[in-house]
């Protein structure tokens, strides 16, 4: 029986020698080949599927509905700045028309009364475009434009949020996995002593009370490593939430290369990394764009105290059905009496002449109508809403400027804070390594005089504890230290790594 262990599952693979069947040797050496072959690939498709730091973050990114949704405002933000850009073209329309009359009215091409059924048609296209209007329209663009940087950075500080907060989950796995691996380590130490000391019980040598100490000292270990893997597991999930992974699925970390912590340092002063972070942090961008907005509202606001200068222009036509025209007259001449000297007094006029309405395209031409006009709009008195509008905007700029103040203050107190967080942790780091040097080497020489005798279980058990909780210690100090470290860095500006 051959048992092959994998993450999640035991696979056992028994071969079996049927009586009275011959397997050539051949056969049999190629189906075990298969067979780790088989083995080798599930243990490559295992390995690749351990997600690194990086590859976390990337993840995020990409799923993240926070994210989708702000991606979302910088787009609607970019509309905006469009559409304010073509607010500075002109404004052109057309339109058309055709209407029947029934009932008395005028037509408006004859002046002409109608009675009957009468059609007309109308034809316009017109245009506008403001000439001067205070330079609202071009403070309007460039509040926009900053509007579009205002949500990019926006972006970029949930970005880095999240980041950050990736990292802070991914330090905490690989964190409680070694916790689990120090749990595991002590348990195979207490298990080796139990057996040990059975034998020794069994042999009359060891009193049995010492064998139940030791034995309730491994079932708390026993414990201790159940706690470290919920623990562990715990953190994976909370990893896999937070990146919008499926829990369902199967999910694991790399174990980088952590940065090296053998002589650690901080070689950087709390003042330098505000001097850097201040003029480059997204936080800080971002209340300054505020700023900037509530300054070009200003401008906007005071432009409509301006005149407004226009320019105008339209042409238009029209077709009507009582626009009619006379065809094949007929001249004709009457007697209409005699002068007095007693010549014959002729007249001529027109009749019977055939009337038909006048061509759609003709009547086009004949109705042709263009304007072009200047137009001047002065604000006189608005109920003083445009002083209204003043003030406002001036009140909400002096309240960014203090928002900016209280975010570089803010930013100076966290970049202290985590300063001394790191400075701290580094102490402690280092006082934690003394400490589990010295534990080492007391349990080593406890352990030697357990093994002979000269020390009972409960002492032994009590050195044995105080070991774990420095080792413990180490652990807590070593991760907090590096992602402490790690937040010092990113707010350098250098890429988010732990390694």
């Amino acid at each position: 029986m051959h048992i092959v262990k994998f993450k999640n599952q035991i696979t056992m693979i028994k071969i079996v020698s049927l009586k009275g069947l011959a397997f050539p040797r051949l056969l049999i050496t190629g189906i075990l080949l298969t067979l780790v072959m088989l083995i080798m690939s599930a243990s490559q498709m295992k390995a690749q599927t351990l997600w690194s730091l990086q590859d976390c973050i990337n993840f995020a990114f990409e799923h993240n509905l926070d994210i989708k949704k702000q991606v979302l405002v910088v787009e609607s933000n970019k509309a905006n700045l469009l559409q304010t850009k073509l607010n500075t073209l002109p404004s052109i329309n057309a339109g058309a028309s055709t209407v029947n009359n029934w009932g008395r009215t005028i037509d408006q091409y004859t002046n002409e009364f109608a009675t009957n059924r009468v059609r007309s048609d109308n034809l316009y296209i017109q245009g506008n475009i403001t000439l001067f209007s205070g330079l609202q329209k071009v403070n309007m663009i460039k509040r926009n434009q900053l509007s579009v940087k205002f949500s990019q950075f926006s972006l970029d500080d949930l970005l880095d949020n999240i980041s950050l907060t990736v990292a802070g989950y991914y330090l905490d796995i690989l964190f409680n996995r070694e916790i689990l691996m120090v749990a595991n380590e002590q348990l195979a130490v207490t298990e080796q002593q139990v057996k040990r000391m059975e034998k020794l019980v069994e042999a009359g040598t060891l009193a049995k009370g010492d064998l139940l100490n030791i034995q309730a000292q491994q079932a708390r270990e026993e414990l201790q490593v159940i706690e470290s893997e919920n623990r562990l597991e715990i953190s994976f999930l909370t990893l896999q939430q937070l990146i919008d992974f499926p829990v369902t699925e199967d999910f694991d970390v790399q174990v980088p290369r952590l940065r090296s912590v053998e002589a650690p340092s901080i070689d950087i002063t709390s003042d330098q990394i505000y001097n850097y972070a201040v003029l480059n942090r997204p936080e800080v961008k971002l209340a300054e764009l505020t700023v900037d907005i509530a300054h070009k509202d200003i401008s906007i606001a005071r432009g409509q105290q301006s005149p407004v200068f226009s320019l105008g222009g339209s042409w238009g036509s029209g077709y009507s059905g009582l626009n009619t025209i006379g065809e094949n007259p007929a001249l004709v001449t009457r007697e209409l009496g005699f002068t007095e000297s007693g010549e014959l007094v002729y007249t001529s006029y027109l009749q019977d002449q055939d009337f038909t309405t006048k061509g759609w395209g003709d009547q086009l031409n004949d109705n042709n109508n263009r304007s072009v006009g200047f137009y001047l709009n002065i604000p006189i008195f608005t109920g003083w809403q445009v002083r209204n509008s003043i003030t406002r905007a001036k009140i909400a700029e002096e309240s960014a400027q203090y928002d900016l103040q209280y975010t570089k203050n803010n930013l100076r107190k966290v970049i202290e804070q985590a300063y001394a967080d790191a400075v701290a942790a580094l102490k402690r780091y280092g006082s934690s390594m003394k400490q589990v040097e010295a534990q080492s080497e007391a349990f080593k020489y406890a352990e030697q005089k357990f093994d002979v005798g000269l020390l009972n279980s409960v002492e032994y058990n009590e050195i044995k504890k105080e070991l774990t909780l420095a080792q413990s210690d180490l652990l807590q100090a070593k991760y907090d230290y590096i992602f402490k470290t790690t937040i010092l860095s990113f707010y350098m500006g250098n890429p988010l790594s732990i390694e």
